[in-house]
């Protein structure tokens, strides 16, 4: 867990430095342009809808599945569960996604088809989709059944990630940043957390 937490940060350094460095055109900016035409069309139908649902999942609902995560986790008394999802969000989502994109700085595709704030670098909707499958499996989902947990919470964020580039939201190399910050959390809360399961 530890070694993957770090090659995700490491990974997401990395594409970030690289990005900083020429944000225009960096190295994959041809891959990024070959995979946003793909994503051509047509916006409608099924893709559509599954692409605004997960907008919304990311976008409102994404700050409150997190809340009533804590609201539950304050009710059972479970501290230390409290506090591994307040230091992964607040530092994961909040800090390093926001520090990312204004350190970053990437312009995002043209014409977006849902509202976006500054900076395409990282995608915090595929991050945050990262993040909460790692928080709801560390805090919530049985040892047991685990294995079945991270194929479907994998599934979930690959199709976050395919939504943002579908809805020209972002390039396909911002929605790789994602799950390390959580994963080393994880690993640093496990005793603690495993006392509370």
């Amino acid at each position: 867990m530890p070694r993957l937490g770090i090659f995700c940060i490491l990974v997401t350094a990395l594409l970030g430095a690289v990005v900083h460095s020429d944000a225009a055109q960096p190295p994959f900016q041809g891959l990024d342009e070959h995979w946003l035409g793909w994503m051509g069309g047509p916006h409608d139908g099924l893709y559509a809808a599954l692409a605004a649902v997960m907008d919304w999942f990311g976008g409102p609902l994404g700050v409150v599945v997190p809340a009533g995560l804590l609201v539950f986790l304050i009710i059972r008394r479970r501290g230390w569960s409290v506090f591994y999802l307040l230091a992964t969000y607040l530092g994961g989502s909040m800090l390093v996604v926001q520090a990312l994109k204004f350190l970053v700085d990437r312009p995002r595709p043209e014409n977006p088809m849902v509202r976006v704030d500054h900076g395409s670098f990282p995608s915090g909707h595929a991050a945050g989709a990262a993040m909460l499958v790692v928080m709801i499996g560390a805090l919530l989902v049985p040892v047991a059944h685990r294995r079945t947990w991270w194929i479907g919470g994998a599934l979930f964020t690959l199709a976050m990630m395919w939504s943002r580039t579908w809805l020209h939201a972002h390039w396909l190399s911002d929605t790789v940043a994602g799950a390390g910050t959580a994963l080393l959390s994880w690993w640093f809360f496990r005793h603690k957390l495993a006392r509370e399961d």
